[in-house]
């Protein structure tokens, strides 16, 4: 009889579940198979939106529960109904949209289903974004802080899609700026975000392990970038793949290989299962 040694496996998605190229490897889909065959519970935890997240989900096979918007959307994954929904209010998305605005850098707001962005339709970067998470933006011609108010729009986060090379000057910003007040991390090499405080993924993975009775020491995080940290320290094994970023490895208990290596099956291997 197998035995299973971690009950519940939470993954981040994006550089870490799929590969450079959007795909999940065939070794990666039937470790999650046979792990969840065996009893095990596997669940992803993503910055995506939940119609962003929801097909890749359900074409795993994975039933349950899905984690979006960095842990501030919970929601059953045949049903798509939401169980938990944290959010900013017009107030705060039109503070945070302005301090973003403030430093000319783009605004993306993602209030259930939709996005809304201040980058023109026709530039080919948010092309690019929409044809990965599979949703397409709402163009607003105004700036977005003066748009949400207008409209009484608030969101679940906010994210600015930046060139590379602006990143991290942007990150450490937003992170002076809005300190104590939002949760402000990357969760790519382009993207910079601000959630709730509190609702982290961190947060998701506590929620998760309550949902499902399972105790904290008895699971798994995975993860490539600084949005996973939260959930990489909660867990009882953070892992960081062999692609994460730098601080995301030094505070995980474990890097593995990298997301094109197949990583989650690494991992599953590792510490899904007991080892005589």
């Amino acid at each position: 009889m197998t035995k299973l040694n971690a009950k519940l496996i939470v993954s981040d998605f994006d550089g870490t579940l799929i590969t450079s190229d959007q795909q999940i490897l065939p070794a990666v889909r039937e470790s999650i198979t046979q792990y969840v065959a065996d009893g095990g519970i596997f669940a992803v935890c993503t910055g995506r939106i939940l119609p962003s997240i929801l097909p890749r989900v359900r074409s795993l096979g994975l039933n349950g529960l899905v984690a979006a918007c960095q842990g501030t959307v919970i929601a059953d994954i045949v049903s798509g109904k939401m169980l938990r929904c944290g959010g900013l209010t017009p107030e705060q998305t039109a503070e945070i949209c302005a301090a973003i605005e403030g430093v000319k850098q783009s605004v993306n707001i993602y209030s259930g289903d939709y996005f809304y962005s201040d980058i023109p339709s026709d530039n080919q970067y948010l092309k690019i974004y929409e044809n990965v998470i599979g949703v397409k933006s709402t163009h607003v011609d105004i700036p977005l802080s003066r748009f949400v108010l207008e409209k009484n729009i608030g969101c679940q986060k906010i994210a600015s899609l930046c060139l590379a090379s602006d990143r991290q000057k942007l990150y450490e910003y937003l992170s002076e700026k809005l300190a104590g007040k939002y949760d402000v991390t990357c969760s790519a090499d382009v993207l910079v975000e601000v959630a709730p405080l509190g609702d982290t993924k961190g947060a998701a993975v506590e929620y998760l392990a309550n949902y499902y009775g399972i105790s904290l020491a008895d699971t798994v995080a995975i993860g490539d970038n600084l949005n996973d940290l939260s959930m990489i320290e909660v867990a009882g094994h953070g892992v960081a793949v062999g692609n994460a970023v730098d601080e995301l490895k030094a505070h995980s208990k474990f890097v593995t290989v990298t997301n094109n290596e197949g990583a989650v099956a690494q991992v599953i291997k590792q510490f899904g299962y007991c080892h005589d």
